[in-house]
């Protein structure tokens, strides 16, 4: 039961399924995640707390840098979800938005990314939006 609340509870939040949605496809960092949401460094990172804390995310530390992805080895009720997410979320317009703006942002290394978000710099000029 405390599986399935905790699912429940990490996808009643579109933030959240963007996130999940975002790291569907491979591996992301939190610089990109970051830069993919509008949201402070620290609410992103509880986000994605709450999608690994349901499985649906699993992550690896390298160094300072944190990277989430997919589970490798999912429960039954995990790959439903996930599986859930697949058949209905990724037609979503915001989604669809995301992964045009994924492209951009996988297009730069996440040590520029992160750098640029500390700097303020102009990321939306790296990313070809003139900002």
């Amino acid at each position: 039961m405390i599986q399935l609340t905790d699912i429940a509870n990490a996808l009643s939040d579109p933030n959240r399924v963007r996130l999940l949605a975002a790291c569907l496809d491979g591996e992301r960092c939190v610089c990109q995640l970051v830069e993919l949401i509008d949201l402070s460094n620290a609410s992103i990172s509880k986000h994605l707390s709450m999608l690994k804390r349901a499985g649906l995310l699993e992550s690896r530390k390298e160094g300072r840098w944190v990277h989430y992805r997919s589970p490798d080895a999912p429960t039954a009720m995990v790959s439903d979800a996930i599986n859930f997410v697949k058949s209905h979320a990724l037609n979503d317009e915001a989604i669809l938005a995301d992964v045009i703006k994924l492209k951009e942002i996988d297009a730069i290394e996440p040590c520029d990314l992160a750098r640029m978000q500390r700097e303020g710099c102009c990321v939306g000029k790296a990313m070809g939006n003139g900002q």
